[in-house]
């Protein structure tokens, strides 16, 4: 039986936290800063959980977490 493999692109954008909830960063924060406002990169700032529809698809791609 082979063995089952993490998706490479969900496992450099989620972690799996010790209580089982999956966090995320935001998107719109890489580049093409200098039109985004202060406020609003400010908020883009730290992680997020992600929503509760979507856990049970990143949890799939993420066998081993």
């Amino acid at each position: 039986m082979p063995k089952m493999k993490t998706k490479s692109g969900a496992a450099k954008r989620f972690k799996v936290r010790g209580s089982g909830s999956v966090k995320r960063s935001h998107a719109f924060k890489r580049h093409i800063l200098t039109k985004k406002t202060t406020k609003n990169k400010r908020q883009l700032r730290g992680v997020q959980d992600v929503h509760a529809s979507d856990v049970k698809s990143v949890r799939a791609m993420l066998p081993n977490a």
